[in-house]
């Protein structure tokens, strides 16, 4: 990780020095800055490898800021909020984030998730789609078909009835784990495990968030909520 740039935007002072030390301490370069203006402006001008962003910052909030920066990148980014109830982890999901943690974190937690974040952004072919749920040779090629649906698991594209659908990593990642099980019902467990590689469980609101801005990409209807249980791509 020694290469790992994080943008890191956090208006009080202790806690940004102290977690910024704490990052440098694991391998990490930060640049560390205290309100939304700077930190889009560091943004533009450093191209970060992920972005750690307080929801509470002056200048421009953080939820702005992750919207801004979803606008024109794919880039990683996890939300920082002080209250886990809070309504800001939620609006930070629906701005683009892909994942939260709750203040006050312990420096170790925070690294695990910047890794686990990582991990799958570095390997968002990882959810095992070829072959499953295709149409004839298609299928063979790594090109499944779903209606209007078309999921290319080798190139990392998908289309929509013939037009290009911008997915981030995240979004792409849990679209391939439902490509890959059709009509299969998947726990919002199995979910947070295969797509966040959280292996001890965490908030699912998370995952009904993301499959919420999938179905804006893909078609409402596309994904099915099972009461109860989780959800299924419709075969």
């Amino acid at each position: 990780m020694a290469e790992t740039h994080v943008l890191f935007v956090e208006d009080d002072d202790v806690i940004r020095e102290a977690t910024t030390l704490a990052l440098e301490r694991d391998g990490f370069t930060v640049t560390a800055m205290p309100d939304g203006l700077s930190g889009l402006e560091s943004f533009r001008a450093d191209r970060p490898d992920i972005a750690l962003l307080d929801v509470m910052v002056p200048g421009m909030d953080g939820v702005s800021l992750c919207r801004r920066i979803r606008d024109e990148s794919t880039v990683p980014v996890i939300m920082l909020s002080a209250r886990a109830d809070s309504i800001d982890v939620v609006l930070g999901l629906e701005a683009g984030a892909d994942d939260y943690v709750t203040k006050p974190f312990d420096g170790a937690v925070l690294v695990a998730r910047i890794r686990a974040v990582l991990r799958r952004f570095g390997h968002a072919g990882g959810a095992n789609g070829a072959g499953a749920g295709g149409e004839g040779e298609s299928a063979e090629r790594g090109l499944l078909s779903f209606g209007d649906l078309e999921v290319d698991t080798e190139g990392m594209e998908v289309r929509r009835a013939g037009a290009p659908v911008a997915l981030t990593p995240t979004e792409m990642r849990l679209l391939l784990e439902f490509s890959s099980a059709p009509g299969t019902v998947l726990s919002r467990d199995r979910l947070l495990e295969r797509v966040w590689d959280y292996d001890w469980g965490g908030d699912t609101r998370v995952v009904d968030v993301h499959v919420q801005r999938l179905r804006t990409k893909i078609g409402q209807d596309r994904i099915e909520t099972v009461r109860g249980f989780g959800y299924k791509l419709k075969g």
